[in-house]
């Protein structure tokens, strides 16, 4: 027999979306936040440079040019509804994050203080503006412990190192999930009204990522192998400037603070890709110009040609600034370089670092099945793991961080009203029979592959075939040689057969999640016959509105990828020519 655990409310993941949908679904509801971290250590902590909101503490902004460079910055894949959601509640969203005890940074009269963020405007796109608020360069981090407090001061029950397995669904509606506990190796099933999944990013399919060892996708995973499609799964966003060769963020608030990319040459080649934003164009625009500018033989060579990087050059900045407003950075090109970045420019390369599409929601986080936008009853998401879609093709920096919490917030105000009359769910411990096969089965001792070389192939297959620039060649290839890992890790079993925190059996499960969204990603792309925002093909260079214009659902059957189609909402703005 399983444990099974009752609760109103189970929010899967403890970053920024899941503890603020706790906070607020806990008012009204007995909430359990399940994480296979300690809550402080989810990835939203990594999150460096600001939140976005139209304050306009330091110079005019207004909401309607947040919500349209949003719209724009997605290159028009964005529900425009939903954009404007997103940048109207942002300023109500971050003086509550304020009076619940946020540090930001001020300025001199003791407003909350704003910097500027790549493709952040002012009047419809005239120039740069500040619109980033921010706590130095440690914005994730300060949400993350500001909003886990308060969820403790609400009693919300916390279960840390659970790793989910399954999700329970009957006849169109959630009623549990089920998960394995880290520290004893038993499953438990956690049975409620409604389940909200808020697991973060993926990015470790690829082999040179920003994020944490953790973000394996296991929400998008798990309901994609339960029929709910994903998103826009083939829009992945590069990061521009990693740490060359290890991927670690390289803030783009170096770049708001003034920051300069510069060749071989020491030129600021920014000026021949986006003249009016320069260094602070939308991120995909910068990562392929780093990649083209290398790819032209104007990259600062490395140890071979394939290292060849950029630099990023902040010494013009000085010593004060830095150390006032990007310690953590500054922190990092001393360990990691044994570089200060006052006194030398920083060698950076594009990173895999964040997921435009996920599991798809509508604008209070309630996950969608179909093209039809029917609901499964009592199942949500947010946060990096969720389509809403205010990304569309490719995400502004510092919008991140409000997502999690503007749709966190939502989605945890409309459980607390939809748990009132939703029946208590009732489940037994047959719910646990398909996780509970998986586990004996790759835990019954007979011999098979390791999965870490699978995992190895995988990342360097979606790092050089579904990177920056793409082409069917290379992403046929990829899906082939993924359906070929796939069907390899069938065999695969863990060599450590101890019960008590086996990473072992949690690598082998993460590394499934990872194959499955690696094929929908992989096959989704294929599909997309056009270059929009982070998903760039050198055989269809262009923009294709008549065609695709339309946002992709992945459902994953077997070992195929099924594709349907819905339409993007462009009630406020037209589709027009991205220049910047």
């Amino acid at each position: 027999m399983q444990v099974i655990h009752q609760f109103d409310t189970v929010i899967v993941g403890s970053g920024g979306a899941g503890l603020y949908a706790a906070l607020e679904a806990s008012q009204k509801s007995r909430t359990a936040v399940l994480s296979k971290l300690h809550p402080v250590r989810s990835h939203t902590g990594a999150a460096q440079g600001g939140i976005s909101a139209a304050l306009g503490n330091v110079e005019e902004d207004k909401a309607e040019w947040h919500a349209f460079d949003t719209v724009k910055g997605g290159d028009y894949l964005v529900d425009q509804q939903a954009a404007q959601t997103l940048a109207e509640e942002a300023i109500q969203a971050v003086y509550d994050l304020e009076n619940r005890g946020l540090p930001f940074n001020r300025t001199k009269d003791g407003r909350i203080d704003q910097r500027r963020f790549g493709g952040h405007t002012r009047n419809f796109g005239e120039g740069p503006v500040h619109r980033a608020c921010y706590a130095a360069d440690r914005t994730g981090h300060m949400i993350l412990q500001t909003l886990y407090q308060q969820c403790i001061k609400n009693k919300v029950s916390f279960f840390d190192e659970y790793q989910v397995l399954d999700v329970i669904l009957e006849d169109n509606t959630c009623k549990g999930v089920v998960v394995v506990e880290l520290a004893t190796g038993e499953l438990h099933i956690f049975a409620a009204k409604a389940v909200l999944f808020a697991t973060g990013g993926f990015g470790r399919m690829f082999k040179i990522t920003s994020n944490a060892y953790a973000n394996t996708g296991d929400g998008p995973a798990v309901c994609a192998r339960r029929g709910i499609p994903l998103e826009d799964m083939e829009f992945y966003q590069f990061h521009p400037t990693g740490i060359m060769g290890l991927g670690i963020l390289i803030s783009e608030a170096v770049r708001g603070e003034g920051g300069i990319l510069r060749n071989r040459k020491g030129e600021r080649f920014m000026e021949r890709y986006s003249p009016k934003l320069l260094d602070l164009a939308p991120r995909d625009i910068v990562a392929r110009s780093i990649q083209t500018e290398i790819r032209a033989g104007m990259g600062i060579r490395g140890d071979s040609k394939i290292d060849d990087y950029v630099h990023l050059d902040a010494t013009h900045l000085g010593k004060e600034t830095l150390k006032k407003k990007l310690p953590d950075i500054t922190d990092f090109c001393k360990t990691y370089l044994g570089i200060d970045p006052a006194d030398a420019p920083i060698p950076v390369l594009p990173t895999a670092h964040y997921a435009m599409g996920g599991i798809p929601t509508d604008m209070h986080g309630r996950v969608l099945k179909d093209a039809d936008n029917t609901i499964v009853s009592g199942l949500y998401a947010a946060g990096e793991c969720a389509c809403v879609s205010v990304h569309g093709a490719n995400r502004l920096g510092t919008n991140s961080l409000l997502d999690l919490v503007v749709f966190g917030r939502r989605a945890g105000q409309h459980i607390a009203e939809y748990i009132k009359s939703a029946k208590a769910a009732v489940v037994d411990d047959s719910a646990a029979n398909d996780a509970r096969e998986w586990i004996s089965r790759i835990t019954d001792g007979a011999a098979g592959p390791h999965g870490g070389h699978i995992s190895e192939e995988m990342q360097t297959t979606m790092m050089e075939k579904v990177g920056i620039y793409r082409n069917a060649q290379q992403m046929q290839a990829a899906v082939d040689e993924i359906q070929a890992l796939r069907k390899r890790y069938h065999a695969v079993r863990v060599q450590d057969t101890s019960k008590s925190f086996n990473t072992d059996l949690l690598e082998v499960i993460e590394l499934g999640n990872l194959l499955d969204l690696s094929l929908v990603t992989a096959a989704a792309a294929l599909q997309r016959q056009e270059s929009r925002g982070a998903h760039s093909r050198e055989d269809f260079t262009e923009r294709d509105d008549e065609k695709w214009l339309r946002h992709s659902l992945a459902y994953l059957e077997g070992d195929t990828v099924r594709l349907d189609y819905k339409p993007v909402d462009t009630s406020i703005w037209e589709p027009k020519p991205r220049i910047y």
